[in-house]
């Protein structure tokens, strides 16, 4: 199998989500080649699980106060919290036929690329299922999936750096104030790259580049302009609009 590697790039939230979707689109139909994009985040936002209601999970009060964006993608899981500082993101999306219908084993195969990525910085992952990359017992990266379109899309992130309490200014964890005890019980389960290994983001999205193309027939390839005028659509009349961010 021969893969398009869309090299690290920076958008806005909406545009984030709009490519992935336009991926599942593309690739099931197999007009483009399985693709692995890494991508950025130019404004801070909350994305939350497409089964999520967003008012149990966003305090959007606070988002609309500091200009943090709140979206809904098309896979399932939990909300995060992404900005510049972070986050390093990846997509692949493959068509059905090349992959497994197993769950379970989609997200082993793309952790195991984690995994591989982890290793040339010095860090010793470990799958944990469903969906998580463990190191030292904490998490280190979440994933979510989707398949539609005859297409398997995985898409996740390896946090770089963390500010706990950042991230619950922007989600509803309670109407009780954070306390230092529910920090410190975030600190105990979740770590980043900068807790192990005191690398540049350049440096780590190099190995994720290396490990996830390991063994692979790849080039490095752009989008289309089909796929970003798709993507702008798909802005416009879905991610943007009230009716899609509010449905739950």
């Amino acid at each position: 199998m021969k893969w398009r590697v869309i090299n690290l790039e920076l958008n806005e939230p909406n545009m984030n989500l709009a490519l992935d979707e336009v991926l599942t689109e593309y690739v099931g139909k197999e007009l483009v080649k399985p693709t692995i994009r890494f991508y950025g985040w130019k404004n801070s936002s909350v994305i939350i699980g497409y089964f999520q209601k967003i008012k149990d999970e966003v305090n959007i009060e606070k988002c609309k106060e500091d200009n943090v964006d709140f979206v809904r993608r098309i896979s399932g899981g939990g909300a995060v919290y992404q900005d510049n500082d972070g986050g390093l993101t990846f997509s692949v999306a493959v068509p059905t036929k090349y992959f497994t219908n197993d769950i379970t084993k989609c997200y082993k195969i793309v952790g195991d690329w984690i995994i591989d990525s982890l290793g040339l910085i010095g860090l010793k992952g470990e799958f944990k299922p469903i969906n998580d990359i463990i190191v030292d017992n904490k998490k280190i990266s979440g994933n979510a999936l989707t398949i539609r379109n005859n297409c398997v899309l995985i898409h996740g992130t390896l946090i770089y750096s963390l500010d706990v309490n950042k991230m619950f200014s922007y989600l509803n964890v309670g109407k009780e104030k954070i306390s230092d005890k529910m920090i410190s019980n975030v600190k105990e389960r979740v770590t980043c790259v900068l807790d192990h290994n005191n690398l540049t983001k350049d440096e780590v999205i190099n190995s994720l580049i290396k490990g996830f193309t390991k063994d692979k027939e790849f080039t490095f390839d752009t989008w289309s302009e089909d796929e970003l005028k798709r993507a702008e659509n798909l802005i416009e009349n879905k991610f943007k609009k009230d009716e899609w961010k509010f449905m739950r």
